[in-house]
């Protein structure tokens, strides 16, 4: 294939990719089953560099604590508009189907209906609000527009990190089915490299002690998706596209909160 071509095959992955993981109308079938999760956290460095910028332009125009806070509301609601709230609706229907006891499949057809039971909005308000005060302890400290965009791409690039192979899909149709096991190893261990050397590479333009944070984030939010993927792969057979959405959302979470330690 010639270096053009080559391009134009990126560009059409990539476009599946944002399309299926935001709300942007570049909606195409991907070519390849592996280009929607391991490109993911390219789709997660842009979501997070518009929220950065939200951030930044926001801050100017809202200022002190409570200025703060109104911004990190801001930012994290333009986060789900710009997803369709779709990584929100799977950490719901995660939380309702951990709910129930009774067989794997049991929870799959909690998970599958339409409303939000008592778990799920349990989960989404605590989730929600920490993400809020987190940021917004982050913008006082004046590392918001750092601290959103590295929770952000961290919690595309778990998603990658879960689909690789030895990881089932729970069922035989849905997102999980599409992409399940589609990723190479190399690739997502790779990825994770260039999130953590991306990172690193600050430390010409940001102070050592906020570089090391922002490391320790992606860390601590890759090991917290991990241990949440190894858990509901135990109780429901394996992944599905709610499953993705939950471990998101919750590497997103443990991100801004690492970062607003201290």
């Amino acid at each position: 294939m010639s270096g053009t071509g080559q391009r134009a095959h990126l560009m059409h992955e990539l476009r599946a990719s944002f399309g299926m993981l935001t709300v942007f109308p570049v909606a195409t079938s991907p070519r390849r089953r592996w280009s929607v999760l391991g490109l993911a956290p390219v789709v997660g460095l842009v979501l997070g560099g518009a929220a950065a910028g939200l951030v930044m332009l926001a801050g100017l125009a809202f200022t002190g604590p409570s200025g703060a806070l109104l911004v990190a509301v801001l930012t994290i609601a333009g986060l789900a508009l710009l997803t369709r709230g779709l990584h929100l609706d799977g950490l719901a229907d995660t939380a309702d189907g951990l709910g129930p006891l009774g067989s794997a499949q049991t929870r799959l057809a909690v998970m599958r209906r339409p409303d939000v039971g008592a778990f799920g909005v349990a989960t989404l308000t605590l989730v929600l609000l920490t993400d809020c005060a987190a940021l917004a302890r982050d913008i006082t400290a004046g590392r918001g527009a750092a601290a959103i965009l590295v929770a952000v791409a961290t919690g595309r690039l778990v998603m990658t990190q879960a689909g690789v192979p030895g990881i089932p899909p729970a069922h035989a149709d849905g997102l999980g089915a599409q992409v399940a096991q589609s990723v190479p190893r190399p690739l997502a261990w790779g990825l994770t490299a260039l999130v953590l050397l991306a990172t690193t590479s600050c430390l010409a333009l940001a102070p050592a002690a906020l570089v090391i944070r922002l490391d320790l984030a992606v860390l601590a939010g890759c090991l917290a998706a991990a241990m949440l993927r190894r858990h509901l792969v135990r109780r429901l057979g394996g992944i599905t596209g709610d499953v993705l959405g939950a471990l998101c959302e919750v590497a997103t979470c443990v991100c801004l909160v690492v970062t607003a330690l201290g």
